[in-house]
């Protein structure tokens, strides 16, 4: 359904620095920047990107709104959590661990440099 999404950054360079660090703790190699302000992670299932605002304005978060990333296990969550707050995000929400409901979730939330939401999510079944 769902082909990329991008976020605006304020600070590229901090922004990038955040979601190598992340991305990395999930499996993913280094985004890669493309001279016109914007950074791309492609793999086969989609591309996640983040950009300076082609506007001129500052980037703003959307309230509301969060951008989830797939983790193979609880332990891949827990190492983007610790690899966030490590490279500059902020823990927010609860503490990374279970979430019960219609289906058992292990997940943790950060804000990026940006103050983007952003999670990663495991399914457990």
């Amino acid at each position: 359904m769902f082909s990329h999404v991008m976020l605006g950054a304020n600070d590229l360079e901090a922004s990038k620095a955040f979601y190598d660090s992340t991305l990395a703790a999930l499996g993913h190699g280094p985004g890669f920047a493309d001279g016109r302000g914007r950074v791309f992670w492609m793999t086969p299932g989609g591309t996640f990107a983040i950009t300076t605002p082609i506007d001129g304005n500052p980037a703003t978060c959307g309230n509301g709104s969060t951008i989830g990333f797939a983790a193979a296990s609880p332990a891949q969550v827990d190492a983007w959590h610790a690899a966030g707050i490590a490279a500059g995000g902020t823990a927010i929400e609860d503490p990374p661990g279970v979430r019960e409901g219609p289906i058992r979730l292990y997940l943790a939330y950060l804000r990026d440099p940006s103050g983007n939401k952003v999670c990663a999510l495991h399914q457990m079944g």
